[in-house]
């Protein structure tokens, strides 16, 4: 069948929306590896679908992950977008000094693409007082620390990895950081939401929906499109 011109064009308008729209429910699926998931086969974990992955980088100022390098890498080598994350031990040193820490022992970025901001794992004391015997006020300047000092050191704003529970909490509820760092809410659940989120934050970017499936480590979702994704990636 030959097809006028006004026909072509009102087929590939369609043809774009229905793409677009198929993109949209796209909602890419993730992992977050640490050391305790070792020589992870990152072909495999590809090839079951997976397209972004979170790999934890440093504690503090002292830990450094001994599976960091194989998981970064090895994302990166099949293609999957990652990033780093750093657990936070706000008792221990400034935020500033552990966003250094992170840094400067893989947790920048870089805008080739394939790496996501930074993020900072903020959340119960798994040692101690919940909220690491700071008060709100104490746990909102060290946070703004971290913040401000990796946005200094890579132009990135990190992301914000907590729960909805311990946030409001332990910074008594702040709405200071939610213009600037992704949410990345972790609640483990089997509904098709996370729920409430910590104050501030009207929408989440990646979901930590539980703690185990078919590929190593936690998984996670991203909400939103893997153009979205990548443009998150890119900056």
């Amino acid at each position: 069948m030959k097809l006028g011109l006004s026909a072509l064009f009102s087929l590939v308008l369609v043809s774009g929306v229905l793409s677009v729209a198929l993109e949209k429910r796209a909602n890419p699926a993730g992992i977050d590896v640490s050391d305790f998931q070792t020589n992870v086969n990152w072909a495999t974990v590809k090839a079951n679908g997976i397209q972004f992955a979170y790999v934890k980088a440093t504690e503090g100022t002292t830990f450094i992950s001994n599976q960091f390098a194989q998981q970064y890498n090895g994302a990166f080598n099949q293609g999957i977008i990652r990033g780093a994350y750093h657990f936070a031990h706000p008792d221990t040193s400034t935020g500033a000094a552990q966003a250094s820490f992170f840094v400067a022992h893989g947790g920048g970025w870089s805008a080739d693409g394939l790496t996501l901001p930074g993020t900072l794992d903020i959340e119960t004391n798994p040692n101690g007082a919940t909220c690491y015997g700071l008060s709100t006020s104490a746990m909102v300047s060290w946070i703004s620390s971290f913040v401000n000092e990796y946005h200094s050191l890579t132009t990135r704003f990190p992301v914000i990895y907590t729960t909805t529970s311990w946030w409001n909490q332990c910074t008594g509820s702040s709405t200071a950081f939610a213009a600037n760092s992704p949410l990345w809410i972790a609640h483990f659940t089997t509904a098709s939401s996370p729920g409430a989120l910590p104050a501030g934050w009207s929408v989440f970017t990646f979901w930590q929906f539980a703690d185990s499936g078919t590929n190593p480590g936690d998984a996670d979702t991203f909400n939103g499109a893997f153009s979205q994704l990548q443009k998150i990636a890119l900056g």
